[in-house]
């Protein structure tokens, strides 16, 4: 953020002569910038979190002694004496008071993701320590409660496959920029503003309403990047830092998925060899290679023409484009019950591919209903303006292009998503620069090998950035978020001992993959 300099607001000239019994000391140079600490002194209305009798998390939040408020920022920063939005906050706090160590916000990714309804499950994460926290969760700028936006799409994401031919290519494109003019005829006046380093300011007008001097943060996923550029923009305002899933900053950006092809097919793979273990159950195949040929031919035939699965009134067509992103969203773990999930989902998709009749369970009926409907608009309109205003992306259509047919033969069912076009490729530039490393930063860092995610190579690249902090690492885990939702106890008690202690490891830590 640029800050107005203090210096030329704080004095005036002063002409004639002022009897030195009636002079008065000069104004007071603002702390945060023309025109911010008004939003950095705000007083907050805590109280109850739910919006009206049908809002079933709001009951659950009072329920667990959460309260809410909303605080007021401004839509630009460059601009606070204009428009403001309002940023959706809980906040269940310490009962501990005694040992009371301060206020931890919190973010699950996304990004667009919501963490308003987090704190009770943070707090159960956090076992002994969690009694000594403020325990904060917010849904960032223009996500959930925040001022949402919603562009108004017919889908819930943009985060489809090319597809197998240059003609499914084209039909992308096309999508792909419709997305972005819906955007941009819905929210045009907002959209310069959808930026993490927005929300990072945000974060601190939090902590600065909440009367904190430093705050504590944890991260997940893309919360990893947001917390990274919260402690570049605002060395000194922190305290403990945990990032799980970690992301290159360097890297982080419009093509995201791309550097995580080999990790998704991989997940995959293992995921194959899980299934083919269980082909009495699930009929796939008797091998890894089975099973992924299997794959292979569901994809082909929705090649030829889309898949019907379920039954009225509700089912959806399936075609080469969407296949994979069903497959990208069950390879995010390695547990039993999300790998029998998958291995459900992939029995229906057979079944159609074969012309045979099919029924959903009802979370896989709420994931398609998610994606490819209207249902996800927001999740996805707000993920796109996020992903779009950070970093430029290539406009060319053929660099998609040739980057999905050189993947094709490394990565054949995960190449053609990740190298995809999206909305970003027709929006307008972003306002600001990504923002760079400079100042290290101590903070803890959790990481699994087999994160189909965010790869274990972004982690190890941000520690290397970060030379103060520390690096846990999961061994032999395809897994995406580790900490209070793997349970691993030897990652969970590593990072309940930094939020208790403040203390980092002395070394680089190695967890394993616990049975089962």
């Amino acid at each position: 953020m640029r800050r107005t300099s203090a210096v030329g607001l704080a004095l005036a000239a002063c002409l004639g002569t002022v009897p030195t019994a009636t002079a008065t000391a000069a104004p007071a140079a603002p702390k945060y910038g023309a025109g911010l600490d008004r939003y950095y002194e705000q007083r907050l209305g805590w109280g109850s979190c739910a919006k009206g009798p049908g809002d079933t998390m709001g009951r659950d939040l009072d329920k667990a002694g959460v309260q809410c408020a909303d605080v007021t920022v401004p839509l630009d920063y460059a601009a606070p004496q204009s428009r403001t939005i309002t940023v959706a906050i809980s906040r269940l706090k310490a009962t501990d008071t005694r040992h009371r160590i301060g206020s931890i916000l919190l973010n699950n990714g996304g990004p667009g993701g919501t963490a308003l309804e987090s704190p009770p499950e943070f707090h159960a994460r956090m076992k002994e320590t969690g009694p000594r926290y403020d325990i904060v969760g917010f849904d960032p700028r223009f996500v959930g409660r925040s001022t949402p936006l919603d562009c108004g799409w017919s889908v819930g994401t943009n985060l489809f496959s090319a597809g197998l031919s240059r003609t499914s290519f084209e039909r992308q494109v096309t999508l792909q920029k419709d997305l972005a003019a819906k955007c941009r005829a819905t929210n045009a006046s907002v959209l310069p503003h959808v930026s993490t380093r927005n929300t990072a300011r945000d974060m601190d007008v939090i902590r600065g309403a909440l009367g904190e001097k430093k705050i504590s943060y944890f991260g997940y996923s893309y919360g990893t990047y947001l917390g990274t550029v919260y402690t570049q923009m605002f060395p000194g305002r922190y305290d403990r830092v945990v990032l799980d899933g970690a992301l290159d900053p360097r890297e982080y950006g419009p093509r995201l998925v791309k550097d995580a092809a080999g990790e998704n097919e991989q997940a995959l793979a293992d995921w194959a060899t899980w299934a083919a273990a269980r082909n009495d159950t699930y009929g796939l195949g008797r091998t890894r290679a089975q099973v992924l040929a299997t794959i292979d031919r569901i994809i082909k035939a929705s090649a030829r023409g889309p898949l019907t699965v379920g039954t009225a009134p509700e089912s959806f067509p399936l075609d080469d484009t969407r296949i994979p992103l069903v497959l990208l969203t069950g390879t995010d773990s390695d547990t039993d019950t999300a790998r029998a999930s998958l291995a459900e989902q992939v029995s229906v998709l057979n079944k159609a591919a074969a012309g045979q009749p099919t029924r959903l369970s009802p979370q896989f009926a709420a994931t398609l209903r998610f994606a490819m409907t209207a249902e996800g608009s927001p999740h996805g309109s707000v993920q796109s303006a996020i992903l779009c205003g950070d970093r430029a992306a290539p406009r060319d259509p053929e660099v998609y292009w040739r980057d999905i047919e050189r993947s094709r033969a490394a990565y054949p069912r995960f190449g053609a998503l990740a190298n995809n076009i999206s909305p970003c490729a027709f929006w307008d530039g972003p306002r600001e620069e990504p923002t760079e490393v400079k100042h290290d930063a101590n903070m803890l860092i959790v990481s699994a090998t087999g994160d189909p995610r965010t790869p274990h190579k972004g982690a190890v690249a941000l520690h290397g950035l970060l030379p103060s902090s520390k690096l846990i690492t999961l061994k032999g885990a395809n897994r995406h978020a580790v900490y209070g939702v793997y349970e691993n106890p030897c990652i969970d008690d590593k990072v309940n001992r930094y939020l208790a202690t403040g203390k980092l490891p002395a070394n680089d830590q190695i967890c394993s993959k616990q049975a089962g």
